[in-house]
């Protein structure tokens, strides 16, 4: 399919974004794009990857790179086209030929090639980064990197002691739950792809002596 894309973050791109992700950080390493309307969905369509392959001007290098969507480009130019990306400094660097870095970033808005495809993350598949405020009557956390699809519809909690609750999305990729009575881990998540409806359980992956602002792995993958 064809898109467009342009330049508009320096380095890693934009530290959060919409989406809450640590960019610059393993496993993204600032491979990343903002996504326009359709490509960002309300927030449904962080964590979600493309390929993307630029090859109308001569700085490119003719050669796809793959990014996983952080942040929102909303309304004005990011509106323009069916899909539309705001390419970090690295991603927009990583589609040059070599020396050309500098020459593509000041190209402009690019006419591109992009197609959806899985994420594919080595060591982490799927991380929990617990929000500053959470405490045990208040559980939240933003959902990370996720192999396969990338997005998610769904997502469910079992305390060590309980059955799995529904969880509500609080922003794109944050979710949360309150309760009257303190929630006890070890917690297993259990999470619903949006694109396949494909189902994962992340077992024991919050532990019971869990802190805020503290990130938990797992290596599951959706199947």
């Amino acid at each position: 399919m064809i898109g467009e894309l342009d330049f508009p973050f320096l380095g890693a791109g934009s530290t959060g974004g919409a989406c809450g992700f640590a960019v610059a950080n393993p496993p993204l390493y600032g491979m990343v794009s903002a996504g326009g309307p359709s490509v960002f969905n309300n927030g449904i369509g962080c964590g979600t990857c493309f390929q993307i392959l630029c090859n109308g001007h001569p700085a490119c290098s003719r050669r796809p790179i793959t990014v996983t969507i952080t942040d929102e480009c909303p309304g004005g130019p990011c509106a323009s086209e069916p899909a539309h990306f705001d390419l970090s400094g690295k991603a927009m660097g990583a589609l040059a030929r070599p020396g050309q870095g500098d020459r593509l970033r000041s190209a402009g808005v690019l006419r591109v090639y992009y197609r959806r495809v899985e994420c594919l993350y080595r060591r982490t598949n799927i991380a929990f980064r617990m929000d500053p405020g959470a405490n045990p009557y208040y559980i939240s956390f933003v959902v990370e990197y996720e192999n396969g699809d990338g997005d998610l519809a769904y997502i469910e909690i079992q305390p060590a002691d309980g059955e799995f609750i529904p969880m509500q999305e609080m922003r794109s990729a944050v979710w949360k739950i309150s309760s009257g009575s303190p929630l006890t881990g070890p917690f297993n998540i259990r999470l619903t792809s949006a694109e396949s409806h494909k189902v994962v359980l992340a077992y024991n992956v919050i532990p019971a002596n869990w802190k805020p602002n503290e990130t938990y792995r797992s290596v599951v993958n959706f199947k």
